[in-house]
């Protein structure tokens, strides 16, 4: 069977129809329409150097009629937080971090009656949010043109003003008028960490799809295994492809790989040289290259090896390098022509994506993935240096902010 032939647009409907209260929504929150009793203040991790975050507080602001303030339960550490801490490659200093953030509503705008999706918004209410609008008309819930958001603002990477509670890395968040957020409020909070993450893998499988070569039966090789690289596997497991080689030089990872959907793994660390790593990929294909490849490092080098696992006819989707990490040696008569390779970029997500990953995620837990797995490590507010420094030591997965 053909993936290419399933009807997303449908699916997307149904995910929809589903959010928007048509559909009963289980919820661990009860109704209420009490306000919470909130502080006069609250705490941000702010970066205020390189590798050096510091916690202040400021007032908590009055918020707007189409705002909303939510206290903050938990925010993942990404890829891109930890370039900032170590680099400040976008020049945000002094900045509050966190985009895979999530909490609960606390206060809301008189104005604010629905989430992006269509589904009723109030107090108590489980949220995330993906990003900000701007005078973007390609931007669009509904956009199937598949614009991604990389060119809109993001809560975590916002500099900083006089409101202050800009980021995830904090007790409180203002949710202005103009964001997109939707009620996750049916998700469990390390799921909710994780939509994030997992809504760039969305992205890239349905990039992938468009080359017309991933099907239910292609031989997949992922090579990367953190976590990104393991949520690819998740995704691709849970549309049911069967072949997946995990590519990787931590035997660690390679082991967690098998628990998330992939068949056979391949440690790098045990190869001498590109041809005898592409003999291995074949050799755990039953003697095939493989159809489709997903290349999930950010290493310049790993993307020129990865078209050695590659069968002619076959296709490519890169992924990995969500800044600039240099140029890739490749040749390209042997890698691309000769081999008639499809490639197909993708970085960061639709929202229609965002949208789609909650469905995800329930089906993968669903048919057993231990997607929850993919926090190893949690660190409170006060915590959060502690917690860069793990992140960069690469001594877990996803490590958390936690809010108690």
């Amino acid at each position: 069977m053909d993936m290419n032939s399933i009807n997303i647009e449908e699916i997307v409907k149904q995910v929809l129809q589903g959010m928007t209260g048509q559909a009963p929504v289980s919820s661990a929150v009860p109704n209420t329409s009490v306000q919470t009793a909130v502080p006069k203040t609250a705490r941000v991790a702010m970066l205020t150097g390189l590798e050096q975050i510091e916690l202040k507080e400021y007032p908590i602001p009055e918020i707007g009629d189409g705002d909303i303030l939510v206290k903050v339960e938990g925010c993942g550490i990404c890829g891109t937080d930890a370039h900032e801490y170590k680099r400040d490659p976008f020049g945000l200093i002094p900045v509050v971090l966190g985009h895979e953030g999530t909490g609960e509503i606390v206060k809301i705008g008189k104005n604010v009656k629905k989430d992006s999706a269509g589904k009723a918004l109030k107090l108590g209410d489980k949220v995330v949010t993906c990003m900000i609008f701007k005078d973007n008309p390609d931007i669009t819930m509904f956009d199937l043109n598949k614009q991604n958001v990389g060119g809109a603002d993001v809560y975590g990477l916002l500099p900083d003003d006089e409101k202050h509670l800009n980021g995830w890395f904090s007790d409180y968040i203002v949710i202005r008028e103009g964001s997109t957020v939707f009620n996750v409020s049916d998700l469990d909070l390390d799921s909710r960490i994780l939509i994030e993450p997992c809504a760039v893998l969305i992205h890239a499988v349905e990039r992938a799809k468009t080359t017309g070569i991933l099907r239910f039966n292609s031989r997949v090789v992922v090579q990367g295994c953190g976590p990104i690289g393991l949520i690819c596997i998740a995704v691709l497991r849970t549309m049911g492809i069967e072949h997946i080689t995990a590519v990787d030089g931590e035997q660690k990872r390679l082991d967690f790989a098998l628990q998330m959907g992939a068949t056979k793994t391949v440690n790098f660390k045990n190869f001498q040289g590109t041809e005898a790593l592409a003999e291995a990929v074949k050799e755990s294909f039953g003697g095939y290259l493989a159809d489709f490849a997903f290349q999930c490092t950010g290493s310049p080098v790993a993307h020129a090896n990865i078209y050695k696992f590659i069968r002619n006819g076959g296709g490519l989707c890169e992924l990995g390098f969500f800044i600039n990490g240099g140029d890739a040696t490749i040749n390209p008569h042997f890698d691309i022509c000769s081999k008639e390779i499809t490639i197909v970029g993708s970085w960061v997500y639709t929202l229609r994506d965002y949208v789609t990953t909650f469905d995800f995620l329930k089906r993968a837990k669903g048919i057993g993935l231990p997607i929850e797995k993919l926090i190893t490590h949690r660190f409170s507010l006060e915590k959060i240096n502690e917690g860069f420094r793990t992140n960069l030591k690469m001594e877990g997965l996803k490590i958390a902010i936690v809010n108690e």
